[in-house]
């Protein structure tokens, strides 16, 4: 009888020390997550609240919200005459860097996983565009593309054909500033195949080729299908930088010429600060439209590409 009472009594406490525990865990979680939810509440999710409420007021001269008028800048953004051709320069330009990006980069780190003398040196020269910042790499590519004493043109000199007017002409000028995002991306996407590649068994190698595998073969069957987490990575993170791209636009072609390389993000800039612009409501509306992009084309990019990703 006494034996059972005891029992009882601690198979009771065992409960309530579990949850005591429990409940201390959770404390301690909830300290450790404290820094970063306060770092998101006061650069992501406070700036997007303040974004949300000028995109549905109007402001004064010096940007201050004024008057509530709802939608209407939306209204106002979505039927002007040039929101259809800020959003088809946006995607255009995505799809100039994202797509030869990826596709380049995976091009060099298949020819630096090779065996051969020096191959270090390359592979340390093609990561170096990691080291540059934005500002830096498009001041280079200012010189590179300047049209009177460029580089670009000094080759195409030599070769017997006419310069070109790569940041002036607005039939490239888009194109010029997306080799620009290509060559800076391209040391971060490096980067991440090598490791992947890097993970990939030897051995399967070896079996694939005792089963007469080879050269396309090899990378259709084995890398291409284990290298799908790191390709899918860069896809994601790649398309979302060059939906945001601004630093290169800025300082290359100022959204011009005739507005071919303003994209959304850089016409956020001119509505909102250029010029002594300080249109925030309109601004405001057109991040919230970038915002609402940039979910729709992730989302539809988790629903049609992850599927087919394996992971190991």
């Amino acid at each position: 009888m006494t034996g059972t009472a005891t029992s009882a009594a601690a198979s009771g406490r065992v409960p309530m020390a579990t949850a005591r525990a429990a409940r201390r865990e959770g404390m301690t979680a909830f300290l450790f997550l404290l820094p970063s939810l306060v770092v998101f509440l006061v650069f992501v999710f406070y700036p997007l609240a303040q974004s949300l409420s000028l995109s549905v007021h109007s402001n004064d001269i010096i940007g201050r919200p004024t008057l509530f008028v709802g939608l209407k800048n939306y209204v106002a953004m979505l039927t002007g005459p040039d929101f259809r051709l800020v959003l088809w320069t946006t995607f255009s330009f995505a799809i100039l860097t994202v797509v030869p990006g990826i596709g380049i980069s995976l091009g060099l780190a298949l020819l630096l996983t090779a065996r051969i003398r020096g191959i270090r040196f390359f592979r340390t020269a093609f990561a170096l565009p990691f080291a540059f910042s934005v500002a830096t790499s498009a001041v280079v590519f200012s010189v590179l593309f300047n049209s009177a004493v460029g580089v670009l043109n000094g080759f195409l000199y030599q070769l017997g054909s006419a310069g070109l007017n790569w940041l002036t002409d607005p039939g490239i000028a888009l194109v010029s500033i997306a080799i620009a995002t290509v060559w800076l991306q391209l040391g971060y996407d490096l980067l991440v195949l090598a490791a992947g590649l890097g993970a990939i068994p030897d051995e399967l190698y070896e079996a694939a080729r005792l089963d007469g595998a080879s050269g396309w073969r090899l990378a259709r069957s084995i890398t291409l299908p284990l290298l799908a987490p790191q390709l899918f990575f860069l896809i994601v993170v790649s398309t979302i930088q060059s939906l945001q791209s601004f630093g290169q636009i800025y300082i290359l072609t100022r959204g011009g010429p005739s507005d071919s390389t303003t994209t959304l993000v850089y016409s956020i800039y001119s509505r909102a600060f250029a010029f002594g612009s300080s249109d925030f409501g309109f601004a405001s509306a057109e991040a919230v439209v970038l915002l609402l992009v940039v979910l729709v084309i992730t989302t539809i990019q988790f629903g049609i590409l992850e599927r087919r990703v394996f992971y190991r």
